[in-house]
């Protein structure tokens, strides 16, 4: 077991337990009971994380994307992690860009400001101007960082190990988890792999029909200078949107009008991502969404993104709108149409968790109603009644509760309702009939005439094997065995009573006609044999408990 190991490493992490008063972790050093462990509350599970280091510092981020596996407590407290570590300095993040340009530092910059203008756990940025002049972010990773990971992803592995063992583990596949978060943290430290995904997001960005996408910016890549540990990138000159100048009456400016463009804008663009592209942005907290001095937004930071299939979002447009209509009926079908699993539910006692839930905002007005709240509650709901989900409803429910956030902070009289109403009646358009209605009309007119071609062959065919009585049916229906030796016993009892009641009657009459001693000695055998068989269906037929 990982714990009873003693590397310098895992005797720092047990004391930093021990420190901030976990107390499972007490007992099971004392002996004490420890079949199921318990999380520490959210205030103390954050120290924890923070205490032990940048990378589970991070750790902590991705935990803070699964409102499916924790309650709101732990995700609120967990979102408020930032990697508030100190830069490394210059002269060694210097030595990584040298090592990972293909030409001279020189040859490829004019300048590159030594101050980081943000630092983080995996990777430290600066400010730099190419050879031809343009401006770039410079995102370096921390140097000797793929070590520590490497170290601290075992010690997770090792912690899953042990709670995997328990109820609560195999419950929540703790194993799989694990190595879910720990590829994760692996893929941090490919800027390949985020470059890759600012490329697609910039590309899906790029025309829309629900919002102005000159409005909207995703920094370009610049391949030829990016590496697994240098990512450069075009510089956007902004602040955080919460920061940003919107104007005021006196300079004759609407700041309310401004401030209203800003969130239509990123709610169409978010809505476009999630249902339309199914690969959206899975962290847009206000550092992340920049107003750029030009009066556009600028999203940032893309390492992490969430992906939805087709069919998943169709369910959750559905899930969208029985929010809306309060159908707790729908959010339960909805809910096992989206079960990452077949284990038994029961659905009465689902459909009535949904319904005390909602019940709370029946009597608010749909502008008083926080959704991403709501689907909070829903996932909660979901855990409550042990039906896993999959892994990237965490993201798509983090990332709607951060831009209804970050909307609400930027404009407080927003009504999300009157936002994505036009955009779900257009997205269900979409559903039915396609991005191009006319080729989708084409396309079914041809499945139409494929139709009408085979139909009359295989009417014909139908007909020839019922003339011919070669047409079998396979039927199969459920308890058709139970009726059937039922039956066989109803008409078994039966035969048994029609032979007792032979006997009897041709008892009777060789008893009344007997001439000699052999005749009455018949006619008392079958009187014998008729009553043996007549007390032994009366026997059976209490035993069997049918009487009524």
């Amino acid at each position: 077991m990982f714990l009873t190991q003693t590397t310098s490493r895992q005797r720092e992490i047990l004391e930093v337990f021990l420190r901030n008063g976990w107390d499972y972790m007490r007992r099971l050093l004392t002996g004490g009971k420890t079949d199921e462990p318990q999380l520490p509350t959210p205030a103390v599970l954050r120290n924890i994380l923070v205490d032990l280091g940048p990378v589970y510092v991070k750790f902590g981020q991705l935990l803070s994307t699964r409102p499916d596996l924790l309650p709101a407590a732990y995700i609120d407290e967990l979102s408020m992690l930032q990697d508030d570590v100190p830069p490394v300095n210059w002269a060694d993040i210097e030595v990584v860009i040298r090592q990972q340009l293909p030409q001279s530092l020189e040859s490829t910059f004019t300048t590159i400001d030594p101050r980081p203008v943000a630092a983080g756990s995996i990777a430290q940025t600066h400010k730099a101007i190419l050879i031809d002049g343009r401006e770039v972010a410079i995102k370096v990773q921390r140097p000797g960082i793929d070590a520590i990971v490497a170290q601290d992803i075992s010690l997770i592995r090792g912690v899953a190990d042990l709670v995997s063992r328990t109820e609560f583990g195999q419950m929540y596949d703790i194993d799989s988890l694990a190595e879910e978060f720990t590829k994760a943290l692996e893929a941090e430290l490919d800027f390949i792999r985020e470059a890759s995904f600012t490329d697609q997001l910039r590309r899906n960005l790029t025309n829309s029909r629900w919002f102005d996408s000159s409005q909207l910016v995703v920094a370009e890549i610049y391949w030829d200078l990016t590496t697994a540990k240098l990512l450069v990138m075009e510089w956007l000159d902004g602040v955080p949107i919460l920061s940003g100048d919107f104007g005021s009456a006196q300079n004759g400016q609407d700041p309310y009008k401004k401030r209203a463009a800003v969130t239509s804008l990123l709610f169409r663009a978010f809505f476009q991502q999630v249902y339309i592209d199914g690969f959206f942005h899975a962290d847009p907290h206000p550092g992340n969404l920049f107003y750029l001095r030009d009066g556009r937004v600028a999203l940032l930071d893309c390492g992490m993104v969430g992906r939805l299939d087709p069919r998943s979002q169709q369910i959750l447009t559905e899930m969208l709108l029985a929010i809306v209509d309060l159908d707790a009926q729908r959010c339960a079908q909805l809910t096992l149409q989206l079960a990452d699993s077949a284990q038994p539910v029961i659905l009465s006692r689902l459909e009535n968790d949904y319904d005390r839930m909602l019940r709370k905002y029946y009597n608010l007005s749909l502008s008083q109603i926080n959704f991403s709240q709501v689907f909070y509650e829903v996932l909660q709901v979901a855990r409550n009644n042990k039906i896993r989900l999959p892994s990237n409803l965490g993201l798509y429910a983090k990332t709607l509760a951060n831009l209804e956030g970050v909307a609400r902070l930027v404009n407080p009289e927003i009504n999300l309702l009157d936002e994505i109403k036009p955009l779900i009646t257009d997205l269900f358009r979409r559903q039915l009939f396609g991005a191009n209605p006319v080729q989708s009309l084409l396309r079914t007119a041809l499945d139409l005439k494929s139709l009408s071609l085979q139909s009359p062959r295989q009417i014909e065919l139908l007909l020839d094997r019922v003339t011919s009585e070669t047409l079998q049916w396979n039927l199969s229906v459920r308890g058709l065995d139970n009726i059937r030796r039922t039956m066989d016993e109803a008409a078994n009892r039966l035969s048994f009573s029609i032979l007792v009641g032979s006997l009897i009657i041709g008892a009777a009459l060789i008893s009344n006609n007997a001439q000699t001693t052999e005749l009455s000695w018949l006619s008392t055998i079958l009187f014998a044999t008729a009553s043996l068989l007549g007390l032994w269906l009366v026997f059976s037929t209490i035993r069997s408990g049918r009487l009524k």
